[in-house]
């Protein structure tokens, strides 16, 4: 069973996510929240396989901050966001699901979510065109933190995003 937090300001589209995801008996919906303060709390609390995960939350807060402390606790988040972010975002979610859609577009966006996860060769289903999978890149000789450290730093994530993504508009 694949136990899943929503983070999503929009309290309606929450309970729609919810009923959505629902109707599939192998994931569960563990919890909702509104904004990053909550987010946090819940992961806490409920410990979720994956994270549903807006960028635009409550109380002006981002997912982005979100999003960092689920890469350090090795909890995947997938985002769900009216736009795409324009920069590549590998080390903190693995891919990004557009809104709007349809419920079938968001099975099939957990479906491979659930590979992932898993760690299967190939996934199952064919991928949604609103769904934008991030590669986990090679972020070559970039500057690495001077304490040893399981995870990169917040402000060396960022310097790697921008990095790759210049790499990748530079080959365009």
């Amino acid at each position: 069973m694949l136990r899943i937090l929503i983070v999503e300001d929009n309290a309606q589209f929450a309970a729609t996510l919810k009923y959505l995801i629902e109707e599939n008996a192998y994931y569960r919906v563990v919890g909702t929240a509104d904004d990053a303060e909550s987010a946090l709390c819940a992961v806490d609390e409920h410990n979720p396989d994956v994270v549903l995960l807006d960028l635009h939350l409550s109380r002006g807060t981002t997912g982005f901050t979100v999003a960092v402390k689920l890469a350090e606790l090795n909890i995947i988040c997938l985002i769900v966001s009216g736009k795409a972010p324009t920069f590549p975002m590998a080390d903190l979610a693995i891919g990004c699901l557009t809104k709007p859609f349809t419920a079938d577009e968001l099975h099939r966006a957990l479906s491979l979510t659930e590979d992932i996860l898993r760690g299967r060769e190939t996934l199952r289903p064919k991928a949604p065109p609103n769904l934008t999978l991030y590669e986990q890149g090679d972020y070559g000789d970039l500057e690495e933190p001077t304490y040893p450290a399981t995870h990169l730093s917040p402000k060396t994530r960022l310097r790697n995003w921008i990095a790759n993504w210049l790499e990748k508009k530079l080959l365009q």
